[in-house]
């Protein structure tokens, strides 16, 4: 029997290439796996505890704003899969947050601030794991610092540990180390408890969908007008590098979907 996985777009029916990337590693465990996608933001329908897995992803806009019926909705679905595996005794619920969903996440949990940045952060970029982030599985076989695909204008810091204390909660990674500003380092990476972590930037995204998407013209002029000629040259050409993006592609989230099945097609062998 296949275990039942909840894919939840939170892209508010804009146009992505991380949906595409989403369902090609998920459609790598179509024997296993039986996925279902709902569009948040759109049909403001959020499933409940029905399933196994989860995997949230990134989407726009301000991440501490919604319309107060899908925004409700899926805050109560987080905090329904926290208590469901604090008390339950079967197997636990499994998920995924990236990018904005993960900012809504730690809003949820209230891990730190989240704030606006000065400047968008656009393209790709190192990120450095923690002393946590080391030992954690959805890094395994990752190099320190490994690269990453980010779009995002907002950002978490200034943690709470005493609220990671109180959770369990770790950092498993922070953003590139930049000696020329003053600005704090964002949180990259959460684990939330075992069965619960997420990404600031994109986990999903491929060589292939960061061509098309900085191919535009619009995206193109973005990075240039930003960062200039030589640095969306240089972004351009890491794209054909295997271990930078495909890496980190081919990483992370196969890494948080094989554990999650092994864990429960365990307990669910444990328990015939």
């Amino acid at each position: 029997m296949k275990l039942r996985l909840a894919i939840l777009d939170m892209n508010a029916g804009l146009p992505n290439q991380g949906m595409r990337c989403i369902r090609d590693i998920v459609a790598n465990y179509k024997d296993l796996l039986q996925a279902d996608i709902f569009d948040i933001r759109v049909d403001k329908i959020v499933p409940g505890l029905e399933y196994d897995l989860y995997i949230s992803s990134g989407g726009p806009g301000d991440p501490m704003e919604g319309d107060g019926v899908w925004d409700t909705q899926y805050y109560q679905l987080i905090q329904d899969i926290w208590d469901y595996n604090k008390y339950t005794t079967d197997s636990k619920k499994y998920i995924f947050f990236i990018c904005h969903s993960f900012q809504m996440a730690c809003h949820h949990f209230g891990l730190g601030k989240i704030s606006k940045r000065k400047s968008a952060s656009f393209g790709i970029q190192p990120v450095h794991k923690t002393k946590a982030g080391f030992t954690d599985l959805i890094f395994e076989n990752l190099p320190d610092p490994f690269h990453v695909v980010e779009s995002r204008d907002w950002q978490i810091i200034q943690p709470n540990l005493h609220i990671f204390k109180d959770k369990g909660a770790e950092i498993l990674a922070l953003e590139k180390i930049r000696t020329h500003v003053e600005y704090e380092r964002a949180i990259m990476a959460v684990r939330f408890s075992e069965e619960m972590v997420g990404t600031q930037f994109h986990p999903e995204a491929d060589p292939h969908g960061m061509l098309v998407h900085f191919s535009k013209e619009e995206n193109r002029d973005k990075v240039i007008n930003n960062y200039g000629v030589a640095k969306y040259d240089s972004m351009m050409a890491q794209l054909e590098e295997e271990d930078k993006i495909l890496l980190t592609h081919r990483t992370i989230l196969p890494n948080f979907i094989e554990n999650a099945i092994k864990v429960l097609n365990s307990h669910a062998f444990s328990i015939v």
